[in-house]
């Protein structure tokens, strides 16, 4: 955004209590749209800066846009000083375990309590009920949502390839801080807003409960599904390569035939509509795999985009790094990683104003901000000396 536009969330103070993907994304929205993030890390900062594997790429993610502060919290002093900031802050956010903010001292119903504006985001594994008790993660409410199952083949269920619920989630909780903000100007008073990765991951198969409903057979698995449409499938061509094409409409038949010169099948009265094509695919998909086999995948691309049809090359997450629309509209930008070199990432799908919302500080260092914000809520630096020399924090 242009420095006469200021962000939309600017002003809005956040203090957050989380760690790994559902509640730093919460907070990594919030602090793209302007808001002012607080990560209260512990002494040893938080433990998504040493995961490894599929981990690794957590904490430069998910952390942008916010400051951070390092304290004790099973000190008295630091639960003391985390009060001090949340006295200054708008929202509180936190995805610990059921109990653990209670314990603190910092759970919605004692801070309301001193402070009755407050509006306070909880991120849990599964909305009070019957389940709220248990340990959730993305995967295990992918195996009982019906997310992986319908991902997978028939018996073999199979997760989704990314931190779906996690990130919609955290999503979600940012979506309800801002209503809960605009809640606050016409009544005066916080509340508490709660996200789950359970109902969340409900909210994702919606869609196949909703089919069952309409029509009283239950969804397939993705792989084995019967498609809505005629053609969209992956295809494999020349020298090995993989395609993905579909032609999901009549108009878009018509085309596709005469592209590719396929003047009997469009004119064969088996194929004529969309239904008739998904009813016939067992017979025509080898036909279509055939005539496109000796084709390049860069050749069938070229004809597709030329024609206005759907398609998409197979592509590995490491070359879209390299992906020439996303650098040409600035969907990456420079992000500081956990060992200090620098790469890209993907900034929020969205423009405002015709404008990405980007980078206006790199995930900080563990404790980089401690000085500054504990200046600010009225510590003296002999009292910050003290409470470093007792571990209660620490800067960098």
């Amino acid at each position: 955004m242009s420095e006469s536009t200021p962000l939309p969330y600017a002003g809005v103070r956040v203090v957050e209590f989380t760690h790994m993907v559902m509640g730093p994304t919460c907070g990594m929205l919030l602090g793209d749209l302007g808001a002012e993030v607080i990560k209260v890390e512990p002494i040893e900062g938080d433990s998504t800066r040493r995961l490894l594997g599929s981990g690794a790429g957590f904490f430069p993610t998910f952390n942008r846009n916010k400051k951070s502060i390092a304290l004790d919290l099973k000190q008295p002093e630091g639960v003391e000083a985390a009060l001090r900031l949340i006295a200054t802050a708008d929202i509180v956010s936190e995805n610990f375990k059921p109990g653990t903010m209670k314990k603190l001292g910092l759970d919605y119903e004692s801070l309301k309590k001193l402070k009755p504006r407050l509006i306070y985001v909880s991120h849990k594994g599964f909305l009070p009920g019957p389940y709220d008790h248990r340990t959730a993660l993305d995967e295990v409410v992918q195996m009982m949502g019906g997310l992986a199952y319908m991902t997978g083949r028939v018996g073999d269920p199979l997760r989704a390839g990314t931190s779906v619920n996690d990130i919609m989630g955290g999503m979600f909780g940012a979506i309800g801080a801002m209503a809960a903000l605009r809640q606050r100007e016409q009544t005066g008073q916080g509340c508490e807003v709660q996200s789950a990765l359970f109902e969340n991951n409900i909210f994702l198969v919606a869609q196949h409960m909703m089919q069952f409903a309409a029509t009283g057979k239950a969804a397939d698995p993705m792989p084995s599904r019967i498609s809505a449409w005629g053609i969209y499938d992956v295809f494999t061509v020349k020298d090995g390569e993989q395609i993905f094409l579909a032609v999901v409409s009549d108009k878009q038949w018509a085309i596709f035939c005469k592209a590719f010169g396929l003047d009997e099948m469009f004119a064969d009265p088996r194929l004529r509509t969309n239904n008739d094509r998904v009813l016939a695919r067992e017979w025509m998909m080898p036909i279509l795999r055939s005539q496109l086999a000796n084709r390049s995948a860069a050749e069938l691309s070229a004809v597709f985009e030329e024609n206005e049809l759907p398609f998409a090359p197979i592509t590995k997450p490491q070359d879209l790094f390299d992906d020439p629309h996303l650098n040409a509209t600035g969907g990456l930008a420079p992000v500081r990683m956990n060992d200090g070199s620098e790469s890209k990432v993907p900034l929020m799908p969205f423009t405002i104003g015709g404008e990405r919302l980007g980078i206006h500080q790199q995930p900080p260092l563990i404790g980089e901000h401690t000085d500054e914000l504990l200046r600010e809520v009225g510590y003296s630096d002999a009292q910050i000396a003290t409470l470093k020399t007792s571990a209660v924090t620490r800067g960098v």
